[in-house]
């Protein structure tokens, strides 16, 4: 899925889908603003609040040719395993890194590496997203962001965004050689040897080295077999750490498998070229049940503008049924919703809680990437149709090194629930 010459001029990074099988890899390909194109929605898709649409990237995923593609420091986008921080000092924490409902560490879904090419101060920017893998605390999720509440929001979906000036403290300012030499300027925080995901702030009160996000994950690790390590370590005349796991290497119940993200334009995709058996998206295939599901479904909803949504939505999504990511920065493009039902309405988007600018809709999540994660129709399963981000329009520089922005969740017909 190589980017054409005129996708090439707008990117500082190019691509990492490469034929060639030599050992210098290129680095990781950007996100770029998308341009605007012209193209008709059917008839009734979208009734207030009709509007053109655009040309999106869309991302795939693709196991990586080797791991090191997804250290920090090669500005990664990637879904899965453990974080690759931006900066990976300050780290978000506190509540920030907890389900404001049930209140356990959120897992890491996914980072899309999107540097603004005309803003000096994100010449690197990444976004993350995390999620609390309680479907019960979607469910939640997807009820409080019709509150409105600005204020302090309980969320089980949250996104960051972290962006850095060509010049700082933790990367070289040139581009990364890709040839094994390329080393992060500094070391970052010290994270908890369970999840490997957030800062390790408490520290194992008897060997001194372990550290931990959560009381639930120091639990976790000493059920594990810390218990154990944590006396050879106590024993041990020098208290060697090389008992301790390596940072990330947990039990695979705790992350989900780790991903590339490959990236290529809608519009390349031949949309004639797919048969009747590739056509049907992942989405209507989920977790091997019968297509014969989504007509049930689709036999559930009462409004034509229900019908033409998941019609349109479903048609657009079959040009590349594998598709997890769809991706357009522009303050005039929307989502492509699933359904009429549980879209938001232009108040129902708050402003940025750093500059009280607008914000506008930046990429969305597939039920797609449920697949990949291997997430299994069980009770309490995670499920959704779609979750949009937006992001602050002027992408602004606060004194916040990972600064929160705004997640739609939009659920299916049997679970949507405005209050």
């Amino acid at each position: 899925m190589e980017p054409n010459a005129d996708k090439l001029r707008g990117l500082r990074i190019t691509s990492l889908d490469d034929e060639d099988d030599d050992e210098t890899e290129l680095p990781n390909q950007p996100l770029p603003a998308s341009t605007v194109t012209v193209a008709a929605a059917p008839s009734g898709y979208d009734d207030e609040d009709e509007d053109e649409e655009a040309e999106v990237m869309l991302g795939f995923l693709e196991k990586p040719k080797h791991p090191g593609l997804l250290l920090r420091h090669l500005f990664p986008s990637k879904a899965g395993g453990i974080p690759a921080w931006l900066d990976p000092v300050n780290l978000p924490t506190g509540n920030s890194s907890c389900c404001g409902f049930c209140g356990e560490p959120l897992h890491f879904v996914l980072q899309i590496y999107a540097p603004i090419e005309s803003n000096a101060a994100a010449f690197h920017r990444t976004l993350f997203m995390f999620m609390c893998p309680s479907m019960a605390c979607l469910h939640r999720d997807q009820h409080e962001q019709w509150t409105r509440n600005q204020g302090n929001p309980r969320r089980s979906v949250r996104v960051f965004r972290c962006q850095l000036p060509r010049t700082n403290v933790f990367y070289s300012s040139e581009p990364p050689s890709r040839n094994n030499s390329d080393k992060p300027l500094c070391a970052g925080a010290a994270l908890c040897h369970w999840c490997g995901t957030w800062k390790g702030d408490k520290i194992c009160g008897g060997c001194k080295k372990s550290r931990y996000c959560s009381e639930k994950h120091q639990a976790l690790h000493w059920r594990s077999g810390h218990k154990n390590d944590c006396l050879q370590i106590i024993n041990s005349s020098e208290a060697s750490s090389s008992v301790l796991p390596a940072v990330g290497k947990v039990p695979a119940r705790t992350s989900w498998p780790e991903y590339q993200i490959a990236i290529d334009d809608e519009v390349d995709l031949d949309s004639d070229g797919c048969d009747e058996d590739s056509s049907k998206s992942l989405v209507m295939q989920k977790h091997g049940k019968p297509d014969d599901t989504m007509q049930s479904w689709m036999d559930q909803f009462e409004a034509d503008a229900d019908n033409q949504c998941w019609a349109y939505f479903q048609e657009r999504i079959s040009r590349a049924p594998e598709q997890v990511l769809r991706y357009c920065r522009d303050p005039n493009v929307k989502p492509l919703w699933a359904l009429s039902a549980g879209r938001p309405s232009n108040p129902d988007i708050p402003s940025c809680s750093y500059c009280k600018g607008p914000l506008c809709y930046e990429f969305q999540i597939m039920p797609q990437l449920l697949y990949y994660f291997g997430v299994r129709n069980e009770p309490n399963s995670l499920d959704w149709a779609t979750i949009v981000v937006y992001t602050c329009q002027e992408t602004c520089d606060q004194n916040i090194s990972y600064k929160e922005e705004f997640a739609w969740v939009q659920l299916y017909p049997t679970s949507i629930s405005r209050p």
